[in-house]
């Protein structure tokens, strides 16, 4: 996939790839590394156990490494668009209270988003300019299950259409208009469904972290010229996670195969009926979900817009992150 990435950013410049034409800047894993600088380290291996999703792992080594660079970048670019802010407010005689920093975080089912989501959230909230930060994951944007089975989207579940589009960018378009408590739907993963009349809210924090597969992609652009917004342009920073689609293949497997004898013995569990089937009709379904949906979901919406993200983190086999692309300035 490195190689496809490097292609995507020659041919957004309408050129023939070249190394000046990429409008990313790559570091290999030890380079960016190195940008850590004295950042400290605020986070445990207690931490980390509470931070990472199933099948997803995640060391203290990849945080130093990682996401402690990225965490001291991030937050120099708050503070960067705090004083600008300011400064504008200043220009223009107006008192807007605070605007919230927004950073979108992409990627493929299976690829680690939430662990990094979380972890990320973990790690800037002990900056000193940015005390207050909140999550949400778009999967409470989904549609409820009986309205994608009247509409028969349940094998689209995860696409573009699958979700209340207007329903979110109402959302971010308040969060970025500084207004407070604002409520997002919540998700279930137990019920893999939209839980009824709950909701979380998000009240004017300093930075919100908004987690989700498609958050990225483009609306169509409209014939009559008309104001169009698309998720991404709340967004202040992006992140996208990529791996090879074999390595996400597995990894996918590989979660559906622990949950078997975990969460989807629950009887609550939308998947209940996948817990007492042989291990070899498991992984068949598996890979079956993977292909007819996942898989189509990551080659027609997700993966392309990876080279619209701000960051491209690539993982290894074992959810190591290899390669970091920094969008230039």
């Amino acid at each position: 996939m490195n190689e496809s990435f490097d292609r995507t950013a020659g041919d957004f410049a309408g050129k023939t790839t070249g190394p000046n034409l990429s409008p990313y800047r790559h570091f290999t894993r030890d380079e960016w590394a190195q940008l850590r600088a004295d950042t400290p380290l605020t986070l445990t291996i207690d931490d980390l156990k509470r931070l990472q999703s199933i099948n997803d792992p995640i060391s203290l080594e990849e945080v130093i490494a990682i996401y402690l660079p990225l965490s001291r970048l991030l937050a120099l670019y708050v503070a960067a668009t705090q004083g600008l802010f300011k400064a504008t407010q200043r220009f223009l005689g107006a008192d807007d209270g605070k605007v919230p920093y927004i950073i979108g975080v992409a990627g493929s089912v299976a690829v680690g988003k939430s662990t990094t989501a979380r972890v990320l959230q973990a790690l800037l909230s002990r900056w000193p300019n940015t005390p207050k930060v909140d999550l949400i994951t778009t999967d409470g944007f989904l549609l409820p299950n009986a309205q994608l089975e009247h509409e028969n989207l349940m094998d689209r579940k995860g696409f573009p259409e699958s979700y209340d589009t207007n329903a979110l960018l109402r959302f971010l378009s308040d969060v970025k208009a500084g207004r407070s408590h604002i409520e997002a739907p919540i998700y279930s993963h137990l019920t893999y469904d939209v839980v009824p009349n709950q909701t979380v809210s998000v009240d004017r924090p300093d930075i919100l972290i908004v987690e989700g597969v498609n958050v990225l992609l483009p609306s169509r652009l409209p014939r009559d010229g008309k104001e169009t917004p698309f998720i991404s342009d709340f967004f202040d920073f992006s992140v996208y996670l990529d791996a090879d689609e074999d390595q996400l293949e597995k990894w996918y497997v590989s979660r559906f195969m622990r949950l078997r004898s975990t969460a989807f013995r629950d009887p609550r569990s939308y998947f209940r009926k996948f817990a007492d089937i042989s291990d070899i009709e498991a992984e068949e379904t598996a890979r079956s979900i993977w292909k007819r949906i996942n898989l189509r979901n990551l080659h027609d919406n997700i993966l392309p817009t990876r080279a619209r993200a701000s960051l491209v983190l690539t993982k290894g086999s074992s959810h190591r992150i290899e390669e970091v692309a920094l969008r230039k300035l």
